[in-house]
This record gives C-alpha cells, sequence and structure tokens, in this order.
C-alpha cells in the first residue's frame, strides 16, 4: 500500500500535458467488441480502470496490446458473454459491457458493476432501454442473464434522465440494432461525442451525439479504426484547481477550449487570470482567491460534479464563504471530513456545502474514500502549510496517470512513498 507525501506552500508553476480522458476511454474500449477487425485507440491513459476494461476485453476473448499510451484491440476472437464478478466490481463504468456483448453475441452474462461509492447509481435506465431494444434480461442474486433472438431492433428511447452511462449502452447496442434508434434527452457530454466519433470511424451511422437527441441507424457490421481518446477536462480542471490554490501560474498543453467552458466561469469568478490559444490554456492565481457565490453540479454543459471536490478543495482558502450545491450523486461530500482535519471550515446540510475560507490548511494524515475526493486532499496538501499524507491511493489512480509525476514538473514536493501497515 502506498501514500502520498506533500510538502505544501509551494507556488504551482510550469507547464503539464492533460492525459487522454478516461471517461471517453473507457466506453471506446467496450466499443472495439462490436468490431470485426483490429482497433488501435492514441492518447489512452494508463489507469487502474484501463487496466480493468483491458482484462475484460482479454476474458471475452480480445487480444490486446498495450504500449505508450497506445491500445491495440483485436476483437476477431470475442466468444464469451461472461464477465466475472471480480472484474466487474473493479470499476462502476464496467456496466457500458453489457450493450456491446448483447449485441455482438446476443446474450451476456454479468454481475452488477463496483467503483467508487457515492450513493445510489442504479442502473435501472440501462436496462429499461436495453428491453426496449429487444434485450430480455432477468436479474437474480446479483446477476444479469440476458439473450435477444436474432439482432436488437431501433426504438425511440426517452431517459427521464441524461445518464451518460445509459447513453452509452444505447449507442453501443443500437450501432449494430435493425432499424433506427433515437434517444430523447440523451447525455452531451464531450465522452459522448466522442464515442459516436469512434463507432462512425468504424462504419455506425450516429448523428447528433453531443445534442439531447441523437439517431443511430443501425448497420450490418462494424470495422476497427484507429482513435485518439479526447483530453481528460477532469484532470485539467483538477490542475487549474491546484495552480489557483497555490497561487501559481500554469499552462495545460492538450486542452479543448470548449470541454473546459463550464469550468473556467468558476476559475474567473475566484479571481484566476485565464488565456486560452489553441489547445493551450493559461492560468494564473489569485491571492487571495475570491469565494464562489453558488457552484451548482449539473450535466453537461453545467457544471461536472467530477470537478466539484477539486474546486472545494480551492474554495477553503478564499477570502470569504462559498456554497456548493451537488445535485448529481448524495454521497459526494466524502472528502469533506478530510479537508476539516486539514483546518477547513465547511458546513453539510444535505446536498448543500458552505465553505467558510480559512487563511491557512495544516498539513495532516488524510484518506481518499473516492477517486475526486482524493484530487481534493491533493489540491489541499499543496496549498497546505506543512506535510500531508494521502493514503487511498487506489482511487486516485483509476482516475490519474502518475499524478504526482504531472504535479512534480509543476514544482511541487510530492512523491509516492510506501505506507506502514
Amino acid at each position: 500500500m502506498c501514500k502520498l507525501m506533500i510538502e505544501g506552500g509551494r507556488q504551482l508553476r510550469g507547464t503539464v500535458d492533460i492525459q487522454g480522458a478516461k471517461n471517453a476511454a473507457l466506453p471506446v474500449l467496450a466499443a472495439c467488441v462490436l468490431c470485426g477487425s483490429p482497433c488501435v485507440i492514441h492518447n489512452c491513459p494508463g489507469l487502474l480502470d484501463v487496466d480493468a476494461s483491458c482484462k475484460i476485453l482479454e476474458h471475452l476473448g480480445c487480444r490486446v496490446r498495450k504500449e505508450r499510451g497506445t491500445v491495440t484491440v483485436d476483437p476477431t476472437g470475442v466468444t464469451e458473454p461472461g464477465i466475472p464478478d471480480a472484474l466487474m466490481r473493479e470499476m462502476r463504468s464496467s456496466i457500458v459491457f453489457l450493450g456491446a456483448i448483447a449485441a455482438r453475441l446476443g446474450r451476456a452474462h454479468i454481475s452488477f458493476p463496483g467503483g467508487c461509492e457515492l450513493g445510489p447509481r442504479p442502473i435501472d435506465l440501462h436496462l429499461a432501454a436495453l428491453r426496449r431494444l429487444g434485450l430480455v434480461i432477468h436479474e437474480e442474486h446479483g446477476y444479469l442473464d440476458c439473450h435477444c433472438t436474432g439482432r436488437l431492433h431501433g426504438e425511440t428511447i426517452a431517459l427521464s434522465f441524461p445518464s451518460v452511462g445509459a447513453t452509452e449502452n444505447i449507442l453501443l447496442a443500437a450501432a449494430t440494432a435493425k432499424g433506427m434508434t433515437t434517444i430523447i434527452n440523451a447525455a452531451r457530454e464531450p465522452e459522448i461525442a466522442d464515442l459516436a466519433s469512434f463507432l462512425n470511424r468504424c462504419g455506425a451511422k450516429v448523428r447528433g451525439a453531443g445534442e439531447s437527441v441523437v439517431e443511430i441507424e443501425g448497420v450490418d457490421a462494424l470495422h476497427g479504426c484507429e482513435h485518439a481518446v479526447i483530453p481528460d477536462r477532469i484532470v485539467a480542471a483538477t490542475y487549474m484547481a491546484a495552480a489557483a490554490a497555490t497561487g501559481g501560474e500554469v499552462e495545460l498543453r492538450g486542452v479543448r477550449q470548449a470541454h473546459l467552458s463550464p469550468v473556467v466561469p468558476v476559475f474567473l469568478e475566484a479571481g484566476c487570470a485565464i488565456r486560452i490559444a489553441g489547445n493551450r490554456l493559461f492560468l494564473r492565481g489569485a491571492h487571495p482567491l475570491s469565494p464562489l457565490r453558488c457552484v451548482r453540479t449539473m450535466p453537461y454543459p453545467g457544471f461536472p460534479t467530477d470537478a466539484q471536490a477539486p474546486v472545494m478543495a480551492m474554495s477553503t482558502l478564499a477570502a470569504g464563504n462559498s456554497l456548493f450545491v451537488e445535485n448529481i450523486f448524495e454521497n459526494r461530500y466524502k472528502h469533506v471530513p478530510e479537508l476539516v482535519r486539514m483546518g477547513a471550515s465547511i458546513k453539510l446540510e444535505g446536498k448543500v456545502a458552505v465553505v467558510e475560507g480559512v487563511g491557512t490548511l495544516f498539513g495532516a494524515p488524510v484518506v481518499a474514500a473516492d477517486l475526486r475526493g482524493g484530487a481534493a486532499l491533493v489540491v489541499a496538501g499543496l496549498a497546505a502549510e506543512g506535510v500531508t499524507e494521502v493514503t487511498g491511493l487506489h482511487h486516485i489512480d483509476r482516475g490519474y496517470t502518475s499524478i504526482e509525476q504531472d504535479l512534480t514538473r509543476l514544482g511541487a514536493q510530492i512523491h509516492r512513498a510506501v505506507a506502514n501497515g
């Protein structure tokens, strides 16, 4: 077991490249199952969740090769319709394999997925949508046993909530279904558009991805292609928060301006100076930071729930009170008690958090309880006086490729060490 040792109080300065997006890479890897020839995925981040996806692909019968940010998947040998419980439990997004396996083999047998415990994240939207496409699903003792007769068929599906995972599962299942599928109230996240771009390169006919209505005209078969995963907007937002919290000045390379449009106004409100030129973002922190009137997490193009925790860590040092309203996941405040251990002043009431800015945070032993909460503790540790020890790194490693190496490039005093016990 490892821990991050952070000696805080240093301004971040320098340039860092933003990794490929975890939440785009995972559904693209699942989509490889649908193809009849090899796929080459570039800019694929080296993450625990990507490793878990590759294990699932290999179990299904794919041949997988990883080399320097590129994953090559040969799906021609896919014959296995089941995913072992141990693999399903490694990450929540493993459920996205269901639509791809069912469409490829006409049957699937998987357990319910695992991942970060962020409160109820039912997969009922996924299952209801796949049933509309003709998949027969039996739920029993934590397993889903699924089959269909012949090909899945197109259907109009109106989602009660713009679920990213459900939208992805529908895209995968409908790409080779018979007829036209229309998704109403589809998720609009950039990762959805990236998945659709990959599918279209493979021969699919997807229109409207990134909008609230998406149409998928089913095709008989898909072929492999080369595809580069989009940059990770949440990693970018995390490093922006770290620079702002330390009063630093950084350049992030490889970003997409449109993808960061929901978070940039929050940093401007905090007093940061931001300039974007092409795929580069320049941020200069302010001292002191200004408080944030109200940060409400919403589906894209609203403020992303995944950026809430790192931005909250930044706001603990603002000159005044900041307000956060978490509208996506009910257990997304697990980082708050750990920030309080470091001297933050935060009051919780249901989905609302009131952050009273303090002059200084202090290093302390803290534990990451989930992925983005862990990133928040790193942000706080970078700005705190003294040494912060962050354990629970398996959560952070699910979404950040060697976070300590990126931050070291920006001048942080941070390293990974073996934890005692």
